[in-house]
């Protein structure tokens, strides 16, 4: 590592009813990769928004290259070198990758847009990358990581000293996530300062040189990675131990009713012949390698995408889904993995956002019971634990964490007895991780039946009764949890 590029000294920031940072530090240094990391909530987004000039600061120092700065917008802080790939990506689909790289700073021949000299100066930039994309492409056409790596040559593109990466390989695949640990190893050994913010544990031990973390929007300590344990991060994180242990045996008890079948059910290319039996009380897991067809199957099933053939019972009756509605007024919930997209609309609050799925309950002729959605919406508040100053807050405002915990309050709300859960703990940290297990397997014991569709390995192994491995769009293996291990699930992923 080399000397000091920025510091961020004794940083506090507060909205109304929230002391978003309390005096927070950080430092980092030339040739580093310098993890962030914190519960949901912990304030992380909200410090790296203070440094990009997005939110202004109450008070505290920012010292950049040697000199105090402020930026007032993230325009000046990239053009000082400080740059934000960001997790959700900002790009425009139908523009080339080129166009979209240069936006806003387009080469000019003329009058005109020389796209000739974008293509080739986006190509001297995937040149120095490593990396293969033609700049003509249509983004649209790009998968997530391609579409991620333009937007890291796009930071590069602004001459960047400080790359701050935000839940870079959320929706990556391994052989992605090792192109771009490849990438970001070169851009260490420029001499590039990074900020890694992310919750996987495995990728914090692999990829970074020191850990800052922070809890409640506070400070709490800096660790050099490889003098650290992974425990001793968690703890740091949320100041209390969390056990992980796989599941050993089936919780379910013996003789449960089926309360779903599905027989052969056939929706498009990714929805083959699928069939499997969900019993009360049970976590049954959805395991498989990304495009294996499960997310297709659960929406196929939840009416969200059309079926072209198969029988699905509920406790024994064959009912007809053909939309979402059908599939409420029969009991089940889903939880997408998109939350932002199918979970939430994040410019209502959180009483609006809990009540949606059942609005019926909470009309007092024409108008909404605004007493009654408020004090339902506050119950399921304090048994999730979700962190809100109030009921009227607006969900854009709350961490992913909680945002999450939202969307299931809408789905409890509504007394769901099926639930899918769609990789429910994406984005979401350890804490706040352990707190959604512990609450599915709260429900699973009243006697909610749930559909857990994860790509996390463990979590499959600490979560499911029963395991049913998928591959491209047909299920390959049906595992009792007692049975399971990584090697027989991941045989079963790879089955052609």
């Amino acid at each position: 590592m080399g000397e000091v590029i920025l510091t961020m000294k004794g940083i506090d920031k507060s909205f109304p009813g929230v002391h978003a940072l309390d005096h927070v530090d950080l430092e980092v240094r030339k040739g580093e990769v310098h993890a962030l990391m914190g519960e949901n909530g912990a304030g992380k987004s909200t410090l790296m928004k203070v440094l990009t000039g997005i939110y202004s600061k109450d008070s505290g120092t920012i010292t950049y290259e040697g000199r105090e700065v402020e930026f007032h917008n993230p325009r000046e802080a990239q053009e000082a070198g400080i740059v934000i790939v960001h997790q959700e990506l900002n790009m425009m689909n139908h523009l080339t990758v080129a166009q979209n790289i240069f936006i806003g700073r387009e080469f000019m021949k003329g009058k005109l847009i020389d796209d000739a000299k974008m293509n080739a100066e986006a190509n001297k930039l995937f040149q120095q990358l490593g990396i293969d994309i033609n700049p003509a492409e249509k983004m649209g056409n790009l998968t997530v990581g391609k579409q991620q790596m333009c937007e890291i040559a796009k930071a590069i593109s602004h001459e960047a000293k400080v790359i701050i990466f935000d839940e870079p390989s959320a929706a990556l695949t391994e052989a992605e996530i090792e192109e771009l640990f490849k990438i970001i190893r070169d851009l260490r050994a420029k001499q590039l300062g990074i900020v890694y913010i992310s919750h996987r544990m495995d990728e914090i031990k692999v990829i970074t040189d020191r850990v800052t973390v922070m809890r409640d929007g506070g400070y709490v300590g800096t660790l050099i990675t490889e003098q650290c344990t992974k425990d001793d991060i968690i703890n740091m994180m949320v100041g209390r131990v969390i056990y992980e242990d796989p599941k050993t045996a089936s919780t379910v008890p013996p003789g449960a009713p089926v309360v779903l079948k599905v027989e052969h059910l056939n929706a498009g290319k990714m929805v083959k012949d699928v069939s499997f039996e969900l019993h009360k009380g049970e976590i049954l897991g959805f395991s498989g390698l990304m495009g294996a067809g499960r997310t297709e199957t659960a929406r196929a099933l939840f009416g969200a995408d059309p079926k072209e053939s198969g029988d699905i019972y509920i406790n024994g009756t064959k009912v007809d889904i053909k939309s979402p509605q059908d599939a409420v007024k029969h009991g089940i919930g889903y939880l997408s993995e998109d939350r932002k997209r199918y979970g939430i609309v994040v410019g209502k609050t959180v009483a609006e956002n809990s009540t949606m799925a059942h609005l019926k309950d909470f009309l007092s002729g024409v108008f909404i019971d605004k007493k009654k959605e408020n004090d339902v919406t506050q119950k399921y508040v304090d048994r999730l634990k979700t962190k809100t100053p109030s009921v009227d807050q607006l969900v854009v405002n709350l961490s992913g964490g909680n945002q999450q915990k939202v969307v299931l309050a809408k789905w409890l709300v509504r007394n769901c007895d099926i639930l899918i859960f769609d990789e429910p703990t994406r984005g979401i940290d350890v804490g706040a991780k352990s707190e959604i297990y512990h609450l599915m397997n709260e429900l699973a014991a009243e006697g909610k039946s749930i559909i857990m569709i994860s790509s996390e390995m463990t979590e499959i192994l600490r979560m499911s009764d029963r395991i049913v491995v998928m591959c491209e769009g047909r299920k390959t293996a049906e595992i009792d949890i007692a049975e399971a291990t990584q090697e027989n699930i991941m045989h079963a992923a790879t089955l052609r």
